[in-house]
């Protein structure tokens, strides 16, 4: 079976136009202007260049895929899909989409402002190629979901931007195209409205349609995409699961955050974490802990002359493969002293029965002193969490959130609420 989606080679290059102003003495611009008074009217130059917003991309994408398009601002998510929505034209190679293609990419795109909600759903149902009955069929679903009935008949030009995406997302979803492109607009709903619209996408994926998904959200690409790619300057710098293209967009961060770190001219950090680890109370180094398994981590570190037998403030954090942390341990917390008189120094933080659901985590380690950072290494090591062994249903896991705390339910019968109040009495 051939792919829903196959982009070849495809590139998008863009002429940008600067406006270059001169600046003369009187006596400069006069004599301009009796020798050339035309181009002196103008008073400027433009000088144009050429920027390639995509350069030599091809990736498949099958039916029922869910592929996430991640990438930092600037990085051609966009370009792409506007591309793939036929909105723009590539300037080299192609992208070939089979079946009808339902577009989100900014709000309002599809709509008529002068047009009511109901005329919009109506049109948008045409131009995917519906007949009226079969919009008629879909049309008291897309307005339950919309959550928009009372402004059917209403322009659109008067609504606000959530009442604009949730019509907007509702038509997209609901009138069965074979590919659905979302992009980062969804942020401009609630949360409640987000929620909503992933599990309609994975709905949609689930039926055997394919949707592309942008979004700097790393827990949404996580939960809904089984793909990803990472887009870096227009081209692709990473490909593989959901997870893997998350982890080349952190490397990069990680990399343009170290570039833009401004140090005093000359000045070196200082001290440099050497390495990291993450043990059992045995003292070995498993990449697999077991659930509620201790977890001992250490770093060694060198440290510069100038903060020898200073007081020193070491720190660990972890977080989850989506990036949010899940605890912070810092040894002033603790009233720990931590110093060093030759230079190295060797830290120890010991956790017992973290109680992480099962998954992958990223360890990161500090050293500073009470007001100065003098190294961060960040996620520097990873480990996982098997599962608890327990019987759950459904299963404990990281989308339940990334902490396996203590619980119990029981039933409050009849007899208990009225012992309650009376108490209450």
């Amino acid at each position: 079976m051939k792919p829903t989606i196959e982009v070849r080679n495809l590139s998008k290059a863009y002429t940008i136009g600067h406006d270059v102003v001169s600046y003369r003495a009187l006596r400069d611009e006069l004599s301009a202007v009796l020798k050339h008074p035309v181009r002196s009217l103008r008073g400027r130059t433009r000088q144009t260049e050429q920027l390639w917003a995509l350069q030599d991309l091809s990736f498949d994408v099958q039916e029922g895929e869910v592929l996430g398009v991640i990438g930092r601002n600037g990085s051609g998510k966009s370009t792409l899909l506007k591309i793939l929505s036929r909105i723009v034209a590539p300037t080299a190679g192609s992208a070939v989409l089979r079946g009808k293609v339902a577009s989100l990419l900014e709000v309002g795109t599809g709509f008529h402002a002068e047009l009511t909600g109901r005329e919009n759903v109506y049109l948008n149902g045409a131009l995917l190629g519906l007949s009226r009955r079969q919009i008629d069929a879909r049309f008291d679903e897309i307005v339950a979901f919309s959550e928009v009935e009372r402004f059917m008949d209403t322009a659109v030009k008067f609504y606000s931007s959530g009442m604009y995406v949730r019509l907007a997302f509702a038509v997209a979803a609901h009138l069965d195209p074979d590919v659905l492109i979302v992009d980062e607009v969804l942020a401009v709903g609630d949360a409640a409205f987000q929620r909503k619209s992933l599990a309609k996408m994975s709905a949609v994926a689930t039926e055997g349609r394919t949707v592309l998904f942008v979004s700097h959200n790393p827990d949404s690409v996580l939960a809904l995409c089984t793909r990803g790619i990472h887009l870096s300057s227009g081209r692709l710098i990473g490909e593989g699961s959901a997870f893997e293209a998350l982890e080349s967009y952190r490397e990069e961060l990680d990399k343009f955050e170290e570039a833009t770190v401004k140090r005093p001219e000359g000045a070196a950090p200082g001290a440099v974490i050497t390495q990291v680890r993450a043990q059992n109370e045995s003292g070995s180094a498993p990449r697999l802990f077991q659930a509620n398994e201790s977890i001992v981590f250490e770093f060694d570190a060198q440290v510069e002359r100038e903060y020898l037998d200073r007081p020193l403030v070491a720190g660990f954090g972890i977080d989850t493969e989506a990036g949010m942390r899940v605890f912070t341990a810092v040894s002033t917390w603790t009233g720990a002293d931590i110093s060093t008189p030759d230079g190295q120094v060797s830290v120890r933080c010991d956790v017992p029965s973290p109680r992480l659901v099962s998954g992958r985590y990223f360890v990161s380690a500090s050293l500073s002193t009470a007001d100065e950072m003098l190294d961060h290494a960040r996620a520097a090591i990873t480990f996982e969490v098997s599962p608890s062994g327990l019987l759950l249903d459904p299963p404990r896991d990281s989308s339940h959130g990334p902490i396996d705390m203590d619980f119990r339910f029981e039933q409050i019968t009849a007899t208990d609420r009225q012992e309650v109040g009376s108490r209450a009495r």
